[in-house]
């Protein structure tokens, strides 16, 4: 009796060089189901490009990305699409769109070329406005929208996409900190199987259910936000120092920054 296949979304071994630098080093994610997973690391670690590999923008150089054991770059850009949403750091447009407008954006996958919107895809984009606390604002314009709430705009468009897995590449960047709470509150409601860059350490051991830390394109700790935020992966990662403790709920660690000695 053979093995069924893997289910979701998963890299092996993938490799990828970009202008004669090697960005990601044979780095493997094996998200499970329902999860929220983090990707924590320094700038130039790594982790966008692995989320542009786990969304097949682009592929890699080697090693593969695979969707329910499938390789993505023989599922089809729409199938990947009808199961993957993204959500990038910012979005910005010259376009006098509404959220509504953005909303259904999502359902684009799902629709063939010129085909109008079917009563599936209003069902979709009026289900993902409430979700995202957005039902009230969805004739208000792009432009006149807070930085939270177009981050909410852009999950509500991929959640629009009814998808399994969700990527986002440091959604918190450039929010306050209620919004960011706020943010991160919502990815994890969703339950779906989610995959996201964090710079704030504390944000990730707060919020996910599994980390994974990456150094120069390498994986160099991946588990629980209690067993992989210690002081020395911290001290050796990112080069300061650090109190750790676990004061969260179920034991998750608090982080507090110490300054540098002085000579």
């Amino acid at each position: 009796m053979t093995d069924p296949a893997p289910e979701g979304l998963r890299a092996d071994r993938v490799s990828r060089t970009a202008g004669g630098t090697l960005i990601l080093d044979g780095v493997s994610l094996t998200p499970r189901p329902g999860t929220l997973n983090g990707l924590l690391g320094p700038n130039g670690s790594g982790k966008s490009t692995l989320l542009r590999l786990l969304s097949g923008v682009t592929a890699p150089d080697s090693g593969v990305v695979t969707l329910d054991g499938r390789p993505l770059t023989r599922s089809g850009r729409r199938t990947v699409a009808q199961r993957v949403a993204v959500v990038d750091q910012q979005a910005d447009t010259q376009t006098e769109l509404t959220v509504l407008d953005v909303v259904r954006l999502g359902r684009v996958p799902h629709r063939r070329a010129w085909a109008p919107a079917s009563a599936a895809d209003e069902a979709a984009v009026r289900t993902a406005l409430p979700r995202t606390g957005l039902d009230g604002k969805a004739h208000r314009h792009w432009h006149t929208l807070s930085g939270g709430e177009r981050q909410r705009a852009q999950i509500a468009r991929a959640l629009a996409q009814e998808p399994r897995e969700l990527l986002l590449d440091e959604p918190t960047n450039h929010l306050d900190i209620r919004h960011q709470l706020d943010l991160l509150d919502l990815v994890a409601e969703l339950r779906l199987t989610s995959v996201v860059a964090l710079h704030d350490l504390n944000l990730a051991a707060m919020y996910c259910d599994q980390l994974v830390v990456l150094k120069e394109g390498r994986v160099v700790a991946c588990g629980t936000p209690g067993e992989v935020l210690t002081r020395d992966l911290i001290a050796d990662v990112y080069g300061v120092a650090a109190d750790v403790t676990p004061t969260g709920p179920d034991g998750r660690p608090h982080i507090r920054f110490l300054p540098p000695a002085r000579s």
